[in-house]
């Protein structure tokens, strides 16, 4: 119960202070750092929810959003959560979500807290200045985006809804054909060799993400987005 008021201590001092700089900005300092080692104090998985603030609006529009982006800036969520790193410490992490899928996105990321999958970092896109391949590149975990489905220009991404997750870029690279993106994705195109970060079907990662109904690019046919997960909107 210690652990838990601590954590939740952090979180939300955290969220409350932060509308108008992303996580990112200042590293990712691990969140057992008051405490000592993450080692030594074993912190539970805490998540907060909440609207995007207006400080932090402007940094979206003309960046990440757009006017006729399909999902309005009020029904998006910005959750702020514990994850482990691929050090074995604990991080602040957040996600820019749709509201619809917030509650699932936290019971996803709890599970794969749970059973210690690490994840490099976790920054909101405007970190990047909404570019793409920047994020990949950097092998970010992010949500919300709004940009065309990749490969096109005139199809909104299932991102532009707040509705899908690109999970450790690198370890879980989109491929199509000839085109790994990142391009130090090609380290992990053999998917039986499986190391930490790496997701594959029945998985922790997979199971938890389906459980909640979304689906896994890693499962397409003419292409593989190993880091994707989806919820499309109705």
């Amino acid at each position: 119960m210690r652990r838990t008021r601590l954590a939740a201590a952090v979180l939300s001092a955290v969220a409350l202070t932060t509308p108008g700089i992303p996580t990112a900005q200042a590293a990712p300092a691990p969140v057992a750092a008051a405490a000592g080692s993450a080692h030594a104090v074993r912190l539970p998985f805490v998540a907060v929810v909440t609207p995007v603030p207006r400080s932090y609006r402007p940094k979206m529009i003309g960046v990440s959003w757009k006017p006729g982006c399909p999902v309005a800036i009020d029904d998006l969520r910005i959750v702020t959560m514990t994850y482990r790193g691929f050090d074995g410490r604990v991080h602040l992490g957040r996600l820019m979500v749709n509201r619809d899928v917030a509650r699932s996105v936290v019971r996803s990321f709890r599970a794969m807290y749970a059973a210690d999958f690490p994840i490099r970092r976790m920054e909101l896109i405007e970190s990047y200045d909404a570019s793409d391949d920047a994020s990949m590149a950097a092998d970010n975990t992010s949500a919300f985006n709004c940009r065309p489905i990749t490969g096109t220009t005139d199809r909104f991404s299932i991102h532009s809804y707040g509705r899908a997750i690109d999970i450790n870029t690198v370890e879980n690279p989109y491929v199509k054909g000839t085109a790994v993106l990142p391009p130090a994705g090609r380290d992990f195109l053999d998917r039986t060799d499986v190391r930490p970060g790496m997701i594959v079907k029945g998985d922790v990662t997979y199971g938890a993400w389906t459980a909640e109904g979304f689906g896994w690019g890693g499962d397409y046919v003419s292409l593989k987005d190993y880091q994707h997960f989806e919820y499309p909107p109705s």
